[in-house]
Order: C-alpha cells, then sequence, then structure tokens
C-alpha cells in the first residue's frame, strides 16, 4: 500500500538498544554469580567465550552513560538468573540484587527507561543438572525468580519481558550449545520443555498483574514473515505450515493461552506432543500479555516437502537449518541481498511482519531486537565507519514507520546491540552495536568504548524521533 504522506513515531516513542546478560556483562563467576549452561557449553572453537564479554559490570556507569548521550529513552537488557540465584533457587544472591538494582537507578537517572528481560538463553546450571526445562520444578523456580525481581525492581520497571526467542530455543537448540544429544526422542523432549516454558510465562504474567498493576508484561520470541517459495498452492501452504510452527505457535499460546491448531496437528503427527498436567491450561488462559515484544533480522522462504532427504537449508547461520520432512522445505529467497554473514536483509518483510503480528492480535509492539553484523574496523584516531549498518538501519526504520501509518501499533525500537559485545557464535569479532569495544577475540586489551559511525547517525535520528534519517 503507497501513502500519501507518513504518520510520525509516537511522541513518547522509546528509542533505545538491546543487550543480554551472558553477552555483555563478564564477571561470570563474581560476587556469588552461579553458572549458568552458557557459562559451562562448549564453545566455538577460535572466537571467545563470555567469561569477560565487554565487562559491563564493571563499567555499567560509563556505558548508562554513553547510552545517555546517544539519547537512549529505553534500554532493553537481562537479568542473569544466576546473579540472583546461583543455583536458580533456595538462597538469594544479595550482590546480584544490587548490582540491578545500582544499573536501574543509574538508568534513570539518565532519563532511561528500563525494559528488563528475565530470562534470556542462561539457565542456571544446578536447574539443568536436574533436567532443565524439562522438569516441572524449573517452573517452580522461575515463578520464584519472577516474584524476587518483581519485589526487588517492581517499583521502578514498567516494562518486562518474559522468555528471550523461546522459539529459537526449541528450532534451533544447537545453536545455543546447550541441546542434550543423548536424549532417544529430543524433538520430543524440546516441546516438553516448550510447554514447561509457556507454563512458566503464563505464571509470570499473572504474578506480575497482580503484584505490579500499572506494569505490563509480555513475550519475546524472534518472528518473521515467511514466504513461500513460488506462487505454487503447495508451496503457500508449506509456509503456512511453518509460520504457524515458528511464529504462531508461541503467540497464540502467549495471548490467547491455546496451542495453534496447524501447529498441534504438526506435533500429533510427529508424535512431538508434550504430556500437559491438570490445570496447566487453565493458568495459561490466564497469562495475557499487555503487549507483544519480538526480536526481527530476516525473512525466511520455505516450499513443498518432496521428503526426499533433501528438505533441509541453512539461514545464513551455520549452526541453523530450516526444513522438516513431510511439513516445509527450506529454501532461499533470489530478491533479497545477504550480509556477509549469509543473513537475508528483508526491511520490507519487517513492515509486512509488524503487520502480521498486529492483525492477528492487536496488542501494542516494540522491537527488540533487529540489527547487522559486521566485522568493524578501528581505524586511525579512534574512527569507525560503518555505513552499511545506517543504511540498514534507515531501510529498517523507515519500514516502521510505514507500518504505524498501516495502522500498527508500536510503542518502541531497541535494536541489537546498544554497545558491542559477544556474539554467540562468532564472538567477539561479529560486532552489532553503536559504540565499539576495543578488544580481540583474545586480547581484551584496555575494553575501551568508542563512539561509531552510527552513534552519531542514530543520535540524529533519535533527537529528531525519527524525522531524520
Amino acid at each position: 500500500m503507497l501513502h500519501q504522506s507518513l504518520k510520525p513515531f509516537p511522541e513518547n516513542f522509546l528509542w533505545g538498544g538491546s543487550t543480554s546478560a551472558y553477552q555483555f556483562e563478564g564477571a561470570w563467576d563474581e560476587d556469588g554469580k552461579g553458572p549458568s549452561v552458557i557459562d559451562l557449553a562448549n564453545h566455538v572453537e577460535g572466537v571467545t567465550d563470555f567469561k569477560v564479554a565487554s565487562d559491563h559490570y564493571h563499567r555499567y556507569k560509563e556505558d548508562v552513560a554513553l547510552m545517555a548521550e546517544l539519547g537512549f529513552k529505553a534500554y532493553r537488557f537481562s537479568i542473569a538468573w544466576t546473579r540472583i540465584y546461583p543455583e536458580g533457587s533456595g538462597m538469594l544472591n544479595k550482590k546480584g540484587i544490587e548490582f540491578y538494582s545500582s544499573l536501574i537507578d543509574e538508568l534513570l537517572k539518565h532519563g532511561i527507561e528500563p525494559i528488563v528481560t528475565m530470562y534470556h538463553f542462561d539457565l542456571p546450571y544446578a536447574l539443568e543438572v536436574k533436567g532443565g526445562w524439562s522438569n516441572r520444578e524449573t517452573i517452580t523456580a522461575f515463578e520464584q525468580y519472577a516474584k524476587t525481581l518483581f519485589e526487588h525492581y517492581g517499583d521502578r520497571v514498567k516494562y518486562w519481558l518474559t522468555i528471550n526467542e523461546q522459539n529459537m530455543l526449541i528450532l534451533h537448540p544447537g545453536s545455543i550449545g546447550t541441546l542434550n544429544e543423548q536424549l532417544e526422542n529430543p524433538q520430543k523432549e524440546l516441546y516438553q520443555q516448550n510447554h514447561h516454558m509457556l507454563v512458566a510465562q503464563a505464571k509470570a504474567m499473572v504474578l506480575c498483574h497482580r503484584m505490579l498493576p500499572d506494569a505490563k508484561i509480555g513475550p519475546a520470541p524472534n518472528i518473521g514473515v515467511i514466504y513461500p517459495a513460488s506462487s505454487s498452492p503447495e508451496d503457500v501452504l508449506a509456509a503456512d505450515n511453518y509460520a504457524a510452527i515458528r511464529n504462531w505457535l508461541y503467540l497464540d499460546m502467549a495471548v490467547f493461552g491455546t496451542y495453534n491448531h496447524i501447529a498441534w496437528s504438526y506435533l500429533l503427527e510427529k508424535g512431538y506432543e508434550p504430556v500437559i498436567e491438570d490445570g496447566d491450561m487453565d493458568i495459561l488462559k490466564q497469562g495475557k500479555p499487555d503487549f507483544i515484544a519480538f526480536n526481527y533480522y530476516t525473512s525466511q522462504t520455505v516450499g513443498e516437502s518432496k521428503n526426499d532427504g533433501n528438505d533441509f537449508s541453512h539461514t545464513g547461520d551455520q549452526h541453523e537449518i530450516v526444513g522438516e520432512p513431510g511439513a516445509y522445505r527450506g529454501s532461499v529467497n533470489p530478491n533479497l541481498q545477504k550480509t556477509e554473514f549469509g543473513w537475508e536483509i528483508d526491511p520490507v518483510g519487517f513492515r509486512t511482519t509488524l503487520r502480521q503480528i498486529y492483525s492477528r492480535y492487536r496488542l501494542p509492539l516494540i522491537v527488540t531486537e533487529n540489527g547487522l553484523g559486521a566485522f568493524d574496523k578501528l581505524e586511525e584516531n579512534d574512527v569507525v565507519q560503518d555505513p552499511y549498518r545506517i543504511d540498514f538501519f534507515r531501510k529498517h526504520i523507515e519500514q516502521i514507520q510505514l507500518a504505524i501509518t498501516d495502522g500498527v501499533e508500536v510503542f518502541g525500537f531497541c535494536p541489537w546491540s546498544a554497545i558491542d559485545l559477544v556474539s554467540t557464535h562468532q564472538g567477539s569479532s561479529k560486532r552489532y552495536g553503536f559504540i565499539y569495544v576495543d578488544r580481540e577475540e583474545f586480547d581484551l586489551k584496555e575494553l575501551r568504548r568508542i563512539r561509531k559511525q552510527s552513534f552519531y547517525w542514530y543520535q540524529k535520528l533519535i533527537r529528531s524521533n525519527g524525522e531524520i534519517r
């Protein structure tokens, strides 16, 4: 749809940026923090682990000051569960509570709205040993953890996100490095874990509304439009299958408290359906979100499954493949350019995704990740030129405004990432931030913060509330 004029971004639009605890904080075993599954996972050979990361734990005041200079209205970050409960439950870690309290206070001092992600991949290892999300006791532990966060930070935090990219944890568990390969039927086990996470999420949302009536809470999956590989009816049907399994299963459950019917038929067909205990569906019906947060990097394309052993296709990330025999075949989109890491770039698909989510659920939306990873270069005189990142954001932000003009209610944009951090697979060399962190894979140097070209561009854009691009 072409518009003669565009609606402006809302007056109080939350321009900001995002990070996650395990990729940004470092201090992995300091001040009483326990180990997470990420800390003890096998890391990609030749790239750094997450033990120091960007050392935000020791430099948070400097980092928040830079965010304020950049003009952030909001900062989306995650809390490390093991800083609060080193064993996942039981004994509370006072120093962990104090760290996030100080971070939140520092943000508010600079007029930055904290947006807190409760769980971003880093399950406490002590819970993993007991079965992780396969064990229903983890639901209880998560509810206790949520209650603790609400008690200590609910007076200052208005926006809460439950679980980051739960669908990626289930669809691509190997990409996080925490999949138990010894399981007899790993897919069935994953969907059992998924059910337990959905129940835990619902309980957290119910608890938030009861304890913090003025706060807002929502899920944070990775959502992207799914294209058919061609106009053939079979390819269109396959795209519908994949959209249900990848996107709508997670959001239908969060919003409506029911399993998407297409996704459920897939689980039945494959024998992956979870055990649902008495009372689970009642809890799921009660957990109603106030908004939907979502991460968008790219669209995906699929075709009809031929069930011939060739249904799988790489997404660009060597750890993530798409394809499900009998349901859909992974494909590529010849109409899209790719990043140097093989991810397809699709700004228009961003608009379509915003429209699809809002049309389906009619809840306010906030984008909590979107960005371009690249091998940024530090030049003489502390110059980092990243016009490719500016071009990426300019095109995607234009599509947000078009979606707003289409009638979609969007209240924030927090791209990945605020400051350089350690990428899950490519270490510290793959950079996303507006601020460069001067370190290499195994040479920490001084971890200096350096403003990139995109820092100044985003600063101007925020000052103009999205008008200057």
